[in-house]
């Protein structure tokens, strides 16, 4: 089968839906014979940061000399982005090996399309022999399919309210079902949380005795700015010159360096020039990524109202405002949720659908924005929101896509064609 052909067979079981709960990837993982217990695995859920954290253990770990499997989601431009090894995406052969080893033995199991990717991701682990395994949530936690594995050590990056539809509609229930990734005596590494999500997850940690490492307790970033220091309970690291913008990145690789000192306190080998290293080199398509087109563009999929205010909370600190804004949101995103800490930052904004099905209509974004005093471009495409922007504003400092990670896809994607360079 082509690989084109596997993608629309993939994508194609989004026809089931999201059902939350792990028995379909038991049973699939049971005729693999369970590719998830084949190496240590270290497992991420959260709101906000979980990718970040995931790509910066990823590479913390790969510069220490091992092999590592890297699993996330969603992806940007190819389905291959979510399952890695020491950063190199699976090839398309593999996508089309595994789907037709996978089918085999599925059988008749009504497998969604998050729990056949994940069982993807381990089974080619496996048969790669990684070292490790470092595997982000989908959604939840407690009923996510990635939820099938006994973990060196779990991490829960900042829990905000997100996908309540589904996790619940207040951040104590939506704190519960990530606590789901919680294991008896596993070591429990928390991101900075909110008092009501805090509250949730340590409860659950002290239910199960699982011994808790806090940001903001246990460890922090020192702030200086071109720097930060990292403060842990046994690892102390200087001077770090991280790539990824923004003070809650600065948090997010924190979190990364606290997993680390957890995992050498197991035993693992993992010297300081590896941290500093993996800390220093990361990069991470669409999160502040700054683009030097003419004006430059900060592409930000900030999709929920935690990411909105970090992206806003950046702006601030560089002293931008009344600045040229490409937006653009998906599933059931209300726009006074994520454009209202963008208001005193933007000038004209450029309103556009992402190419999704469940996009919120440009209208709507566009009715808020106007209530609120903006002037307002309604554009047929992301991509022609960006080209508009470009051409309207010259002279600006700065122009800003975000919301959607489709939309942010879609505008990466244009600015790649017309061979822009990401710096």
């Amino acid at each position: 089968m082509p690989f084109r052909e596997t993608l629309d067979y993939l994508y194609g079981l989004q026809r089931f839906g999201i059902k939350l709960g792990l028995t379909n990837t038991q049973h699939l993982l049971a005729r693999l014979d369970h590719p998830e217990r084949c190496c240590p695995v270290i497992h991420v859920a959260g709101t906000n940061g979980k990718g970040s954290v995931c790509a910066g253990l990823a590479r913390v770990l790969g510069e220490a000399g091992l092999r590592v499997g890297l699993y996330t989601s969603p992806h940007l431009h190819c389905f291959t982005e979510r399952i890695r090894i020491n950063e190199r995406c699976i090839d398309e052969a593999e996508v089309v090996r595994l789907t037709g080893e996978l089918r085999a033995c599925a059988g008749d199991l009504p497998l969604t399309f998050f729990e056949f990717t994940t069982a993807m991701a381990l089974q080619y682990f496996r048969s790669r022999q990684v070292d490790c395994m470092v595997l982000e949530t989908g959604m939840g936690g407690r009923l996510d399919a990635t939820n099938v594995v006994l973990p060196r050590v779990s991490v829960i990056t900042p829990v905000s309210e997100d996908h309540a539809e589904h996790l619940g509609a207040d951040l104590a229930a939506i704190a519960g079902e990530k606590a789901g990734i919680i294991k008896p005596r596993i070591p429990l590494v928390l991101g900075r949380q909110q008092p009501e999500a805090l509250g949730v997850l340590k409860q659950r940690a002290r239910e199960l005795d699982a011994p808790v490492r806090e940001a903001g307790v246990d460890f922090h970033p020192v702030h200086h700015p071109e720097c930060f220091d990292f403060v842990g309970r046994n690892v102390q690291l200087e001077g770090l010159r991280p790539t990824l913008a923004g003070a809650h990145q600065r948090d997010n690789l924190a979190v990364v360096l606290a997993v680390a000192e957890q995992l050498r306190e197991q035993g693992w080998d993992l010297p300081d020039h590896a941290l500093r290293r993996g800390v220093e080199s990361l990069t991470w398509p669409g999160r502040l990524e700054r683009w030097p087109s003419n004006p430059p563009v900060l592409l930000d999929g900030a999709h929920n109202a935690a990411g909105a205010a970090a992206l806003a909370a950046y702006l601030s600190g560089q002293g931008l405002a009344n600045l040229p804004w490409v937006v653009g949101l998906s599933g059931t995103r209300r726009p006074e949720q994520i454009f209202l800490p963008w208001l005193p930052l933007m000038g004209m904004a450029y309103v556009a659908e992402p190419g999704v099905d469940k996009a919120v209509p440009a209208e709507a974004a566009a009715a808020y924005l106007r209530s609120q005093g903006r002037a307002v471009r309604v554009c047929t495409s992301p991509t022609a929101a960006l080209a508009q922007a470009l051409h309207d504003c010259p002279d600006a400092p700065l122009v800003v896509a975000a919301g959607s990670l489709y939309l942010i896809a879609e505008v990466r994607a244009w600015l790649r064609a017309h061979n822009e360079v990401p710096r």
